[in-house]
């Protein structure tokens, strides 16, 4: 039913701009609250940013904030990541994340019902 597919990842410059985006493919409406994690090889996956289902409300890593922003478009069932400014450190794959059962921004993956395949990120100097 719910079918999320991120893309628009790659390998970029530092400094540099690139924004991603994960269509729900399964559904008609958007779900609520959506996410954005990443996970840089050998390490945890993380939280990068999220936005609740009225859009009003977002929330970001200490890592990202100033340089990253979530947004959606509920017409289109998309949610993207707009990144700027662009580091090494960034480098990761990163996942989209949603859920029906929640409306507020939350860094919690335990809240987070649907998860996409992700997409890779390489950050070069």
């Amino acid at each position: 039913q719910v079918q999320l597919v991120e893309s628009g990842g790659g390998l970029v410059q530092a400094g540099t701009s690139l924004t991603l985006s994960c269509a729900d493919s399964g559904r008609t409406s958007s779900f609520y609250t959506a996410g954005w994690f990443r996970q840089a090889p050998g390490k945890e996956r993380e939280f990068v940013a999220s936005i609740a289902w009225s859009g009003g409300n977002t929330y970001y890593a200490d890592s990202v904030q100033g340089r990253f922003t979530i947004s959606r478009d509920y017409a289109k069932n998309t949610v993207y990541l707009q990144m700027v400014d662009l580091k090494p450190e960034d480098t990761a794959v990163y996942y989209c994340a949603g859920t029906e059962r929640y409306t507020d921004a939350t860094s919690r993956a335990y809240m987070y019902d649907y998860w996409g395949q992700g997409t890779p990120l390489t950050v070069s100097s």
